[in-house]
């Protein structure tokens, strides 16, 4: 029977897309399945020019932007692509968390093969299909729980919550025949839930893995400022409470715990937090399994929802028409309100006119590179406008410092860096490293 290994389709030396394959004899099952934010997607597709809805993997299999894995596609997806049809080579799916770039390509799988995510992660994905965000196909789902193992075969997996930007992440412990694989997802250790972050640290610590395959996002260069959650919270506390103009904030939308934060800061400058359509879907959605004191649309005093001007509203935004607040009110009283402004709705705030020096809040990530075109474009509205501009964002991520410390405290066999562009950042790591090559698989050490 063949030895257990590890393969790696995508998030080798590059930023997401995730899709780890892990075979044990007969048995082989993937972990996530999404697109990297690799600039080479940008080097064929951009804006609106996108794979064909007809005929997606055979245009991202043109560029190598999937991997050709027989066995692995439904039957539709792989309409006119050079890759014939082959029912399913794989047993399950486990997806670590609802990013894009880990769960953005489940829509193109098999819809015969089981995906397992945690109930919290099913709600999320639902709610991102609902609001008009991506599709994630029909699959059998299976609800994974922390202390609940499941059996693939020889493959046993258990899954362990950390924290992300993002609730209700796992990572996971991946029992083999010949030892153990430790896999993190996408984590960090200074968030509101650090404690199940170490406490998953722990519990691979304990296991004496062979293999800890890691996300290593911030692993090399990092100029960014390390913030913690709290850190943030005081930086926005310090603008509100300086200012009695408008203050905007963007941040991404599923990021529950800065949206706490942006909630809380608001009440404590007596303002309220004014949220899109769609943020609120999300939260009034999940809120059976978020945490007391998330703010949730109808039951939280003090947060709003935006009536953005649209010539149709969707059933789903309709819910949220009763107590809306419109541009008018917020130009009139602008020192009561905190705004949830995304750069895709930046077009409000021409009905918006806040006065000069009003506060921006960029609460999410700096640029990777001085020629983004997002951040330019950004710019150019914060620049015409003439919003004061502040930087005020607690990464999802490990810092390379973090990073390292975990490593040295799992103490693997070897130490498999994924979803990075430095792995060579792990050299300093106690544990030898093994950078993964694209399609090769790595065997377990001895």
């Amino acid at each position: 029977m063949r030895p257990p290994t590890v393969t790696f389709l995508g998030g080798v030396e590059e930023i997401g897309g995730n899709k780890v394959v892990i075979e044990d004899g007969p048995d082989r099952i993937l972990f996530d399945f999404g697109p990297s934010f690799s600039p080479r997607f940008e080097e064929f597709y951009l804006n609106f020019l996108q794979p064909r809805s007809t005929s997606p993997v055979k245009d991202l299999l043109e560029f190598g932007l999937l991997p050709r894995v027989p066995g692995l596609y439904a039957e539709e997806a792989l309409h006119g692509a050079d890759l014939d049809y082959e029912p399913p080579t794989f047993q399950a799916v486990f997806v670590s968390h609802a990013h894009y770039d880990h769960a953005g390509h489940l829509g193109l799988l098999d819809p015969t093969i089981p995906v397992h995510v945690g109930d919290g992660t099913r709600t999320l994905l639902e709610a991102i299909e609902t609001s008009g965000g991506r599709g994630y196909g029909e699959h059998p789902y299976k609800t994974l729980a922390p202390g609940r193992p499941v059996r693939v075969g020889h493959l046993e997996v258990e899954a362990f919550p950390v924290d992300h930007s993002i609730p209700f992440a796992f990572g996971y412990l991946i029992r083999t025949r010949e030892g153990t694989i430790a896999y993190t997802g996408d984590f960090r250790a200074h968030g509101p839930r650090a404690a199940d972050t170490h406490a998953f640290v722990d519990a691979a610590s304990a296991e004496a893995p062979a293999l800890l395959v890691t996300e290593g996002t911030r692993a090399g260069p990092d100029p960014r400022r390390n913030f913690s959650e709290k850190g943030v919270r005081e930086g926005v506390d310090s603008l509100l409470l300086s200012s009695d103009r408008l203050a905007i904030a963007s941040c991404y939308p599923r990021d529950i715990d800065r949206l706490t934060t942006l909630y809380e800061a608001a009440r404590a400058a007596d303002r309220e937090l004014v949220v899109s359509a769609k943020t609120a879907h999300l939260l009034a959605t999940a809120a059976p399994l978020l945490p007391k004191g998330t703010p949730v649309p109808g039951r939280s005093e003090g947060l709003r929802v935006y009536r953005r001007p649209k010539k149709t509203y969707y059933k789903w935004e309709r819910v949220f028409e009763d107590g809306a607040i419109e541009a008018g009110t917020l130009r009139r009283h602008p020192g009561r309100y905190l705004m949830e402004l995304g750069l895709p709705h930046f077009a409000e705030l021409i009905d918006l006119r806040p006065e000069r020096g009003s506060p921006y809040i960029h609460s999410m990530s700096e640029p990777f590179s001085e020629d983004d075109l997002d951040d330019a474009v950004l710019h150019n509205w914060v620049d015409h406008f003439g919003l004061s501009f502040h930087q005020f964002h607690a990464s999802g991520h490990c810092s390379g410092s973090e990073l390292l410390t975990v490593a040295d405290r799992v103490a693997p066999k070897a130490l498999v860096p994924v979803h990075t562009e430095h792995p060579e950042a792990f050299a300093k790591a106690q544990s030898p490293v093994r950078p993964p090559v694209l399609g090769e698989p790595i065997p377990l050490p001895p």
